[in-house]
């Protein structure tokens, strides 16, 4: 039986995060947990605290006159230049980390009561970029690889909106999405602007170590050379073809159920422009669904 973790719940956030000073200690102790030792700016390791604002530094390196550059514990990060508290920000973080489905701007507006739609879709954003700066290293073990596309049926959209195009990858309102999943491990997954042989296998060969001891994809016809490299086996679904033995694709594409279920229930639609960073929302919470201290985490890519 899979273990199960136990995230931080709403009472225990704030109890952890009761006033601004407190977001400000926890910023600064998972962003730089040996102390301050270099400036954000120009990298200088010569700063020193500042003698009366706390959470706040100095540095007379990049500064352009004698006076000294003073920078907060939000200098570099996705806070900077925001006229909203730190607690608003740690607030929307942690309701997009506990919801598996994700969270609408708008229901972040709501519950926030923020003064526009604008403000909660701004942040939401903002958070997503800093959740996209995951680093990954490649899949090894029992890996599958599959591609999904995001966007409505041709068939659902009013008369005068449909394209009439056969094919989910011809079609332009619907957005292709490749991804690479390791069994009990992670999931790394990205927008492909162009779909064929050599984008696909690319993303394979950049994403799966050749170490790896089976590579499950379906039997698409831009998968067929990865036996040359990979340990390779496919399943034909054309054929009713779903699991033989180990090889399967069902956890990669119980991944892209929960983006969809995302994208149907939550946010209803998302464009090409801003799928990329949906994407790394699902690929976070994912990646971290073991992780104890997901929020710690999702700060310090912040």
């Amino acid at each position: 039986m899979a273990k199960h973790i136990h995230q931080m719940t709403f009472a225990q956030w704030e109890k952890s995060f009761p006033d601004e000073r407190a977001c400000a200690a926890y910023l600064t102790a998972n962003r730089w947990p040996s102390g301050v030792i270099r400036c954000p700016r120009c990298g200088n390791t010569l700063v020193k605290p500042h003698g009366t604002m706390e959470f706040n530094w100095l540095c007379n390196e990049c500064s352009p006159s004698e006076t000294n550059y003073r920078f907060s514990v939000i200098a570099g990060t996705i806070f900077e230049n925001t006229n909203k508290p730190l607690r608003d920000w740690f607030r929307v973080i942690h309701l997009m980390l506990t919801s598996k489905k994700g969270i609408s701007a708008l229901q972040i507006h709501r519950m926030m009561g923020f003064g526009s739609y604008k403000t909660a879709w701004y942040m939401c954003h903002r958070i997503r970029a800093g959740l996209a700066n995951e680093k990954f290293r490649q899949l090894i073990g029992y890996v599958e690889v599959d591609e999904t596309y995001v966007g409505g049926d041709d068939t659902n959209r009013h008369w005068d909106k449909k394209t009439h195009a056969k094919g989910g990858s011809k079609d332009p309102l619907k957005f292709t999405v490749i991804g690479a999943v390791e069994r009990k491990g992670n999931v790394i997954a990205r927008v492909l602007s162009t779909v064929n042989t050599h984008t696909m296998t690319s993303f394979v060969h950049e994403c799966v170590s050749t170490k790896s001891s089976l590579l499950c994809t379906d039997s698409h016809g831009s998968y067929r050379h990865l036996g040359e490299t990979f340990t390779h086996g496919a399943v034909d679904h054309s054929r009713k073809q779903y699991v033989v033995g180990a090889l399967h694709t069902n956890t990669i594409e119980g991944f892209w159920s929960l983006i969809k279920r995302g994208v149907m229930g939550s946010y209803h639609k998302v464009s090409r422009k801003y799928l990329p960073l949906y994407i790394a929302e699902f690929q976070f919470r994912y990646n971290n669904r073991m992780n104890e201290d997901i929020f710690g985490e999702a700060i310090r890519g912040c």
